[in-house]
């Protein structure tokens, strides 16, 4: 029997297994997408009516703890899974195909994790923070703060008490994750008696009673993300949960840009399955159109054509910067020259890469609705939130400035920037 001799399901799943095949392919990686698979599969069945209600994901969130998804590049020695970046990524994609919120709401706990790991190769052991990330805990983000804070200083503060530790006070905004969060990851500046002020980097308890976490993202996208206020009013901290912020590992800001590329992978493969599904089943049609039946116009399945070519470019774009990004990690301790090269690529792969991946799916998830008629933008169906969600991702970080560093490193050798920051300028 022929393919085009199936039933459509069949079919249907022989497409969608065709696009699905990774980048990268390592027995490790296939063990655990068989393994998490039928999880996302039900996380992504209540993704849609999650947000026509504008519910968070908070039982998803637990399920994904209790299958020990944020252990999932702790070693195994430690009770984690060992996976390399490349491979969390690709399951980082495939958690967006089924609800982008979710990859996205983890970003600050994976950049908290390859933290851990960082600091551990280096000889400061993290084997109560493996173990806490084994048994289910994850981190948050909470680094931005909006109104006047100044670029270059953080009005969130953490001040040193005469016995050595630390309290903190200050409002962070787009924590993302932190909401679902035991720990949140927070970056301060730092106040101690007879020393200059610095920055650093302090892991707050969530569970600390003068810690507040508010669900106030009014965005028209990621609305699950998780990207609220947290407020810390004096909240105790110990000197061992703080790191001066030059300590930090060398490429956070390449593996937060990974993570967004992820999510919107994941975002363009999920709307692609959608749109087919719609096409597939579409029975009205034009009375101009090129074929009788929707799914027979060489038009409509140009435009899907198409979308699959971006969302498979796309795909292979985020693992190529994974990859680049693992290499700066394997890296040893006392290679800082070395370090430095490397890190500079990944840097730049990832700015390359949120150049072309946010064209890509922004331009696909616009596109597919020429797929359908008016029909297709019904609130019900939900299809609009593929692109609200991808044009919210991609304004974290705006391509415009990334496709500025590239080009200036090409022509003029420029390096490029690094931990970037926002807040209020001179004008």
């Amino acid at each position: 029997m022929t393919i085009t001799d199936r039933p459509l399901p069949d079919i249907a799943a022989d497409v969608v297994r065709g696009l699905d095949r990774p980048t990268l392919r390592t027995p490790l990686l296939d063990e655990l997408r068989a393994s998490y698979g039928p999880l996302f599969e039900e996380i992504g069945k209540g993704a849609l009516q999650r947000e026509v209600d504008d519910v968070l994901p908070d039982q998803e969130v637990g399920r994904l703890k209790a299958a020990g998804f944020g252990a999932l590049r702790v070693p195994t020695e430690y009770g984690g899974r060992g996976a390399s970046i490349p491979e969390l990524t690709q399951l980082w994609i495939d958690l967006a195909a089924a609800d982008s919120n979710l990859p996205q709401a983890l970003r600050g706990h994976g950049a908290l994790v390859e933290d851990r790991l960082w600091q551990h190769a280096r000889g400061r052991d993290q084997r109560v923070w493996f173990e806490r990330f084994a048994a289910g805990e994850i981190a948050g983000n909470a680094w931005s703060e909006v109104g006047a804070t100044a670029i270059d200083t953080q009005a969130t503060v953490l001040t040193a008490q005469p016995d050595g530790d630390y309290l903190l006070t200050g409002s962070k905004f787009y924590t993302t994750g932190t909401v679902y969060a035991e720990w949140a990851d927070v970056y301060v500046k730092r106040e101690v008696p007879g020393r200059p002020t610095d920055f650093a980097i302090a892991l707050v308890d969530t569970r600390e009673p003068k810690v507040t976490v508010t669900d106030d993202w009014d965005g028209f996208g990621q609305r699950g993300s998780g990207s609220g206020t947290t407020t810390f009013d004096g909240v105790p901290v110990p000197a061992e949960n703080v790191l001066p912020f030059g300590e930090r590992f060398a490429y956070q800001t390449a593996l937060y840009q990974l993570n967004l590329l992820s999510v919107l992978s994941g975002i363009g493969k999920a709307a692609l399955r959608e749109f087919i599904a719609q096409v597939q089943g579409r029975e009205r049609n034009y009375s101009h159109a090129n074929a009788p039946r929707v799914r027979d116009d060489a038009q409509v399945l140009a435009r899907i054509g198409e979308a699959a070519a971006a969302v498979h470019a796309a795909e292979a774009v985020t693992i190529r910067t994974a990859t680049a990004v693992q290499e700066v990690a394997d890296l040893p301790p006392g290679a800082d020259v070395e370090v430095a090269i490397a890190n500079e690529v990944a840097e730049l792969e990832s700015s390359a890469a949120q150049v072309a991946v946010t064209d890509l799916i922004l331009t696909a998830t616009t596109n597919l609705f020429d797929t359908l008629g008016a029909s297709g933008t019904s609130r019900e169906r939900g299809l609009d939130r593929h692109w609200r969600n991808a044009r919210t991702v991609a304004s974290h970080n705006p391509r415009i400035l990334k496709s500025r560093v590239v080009g200036g490193y090409l022509v003029n050798g420029s390096p490029p920037p690094y931990a970037w920051a926002i807040g209020r300028t001179a004008r």
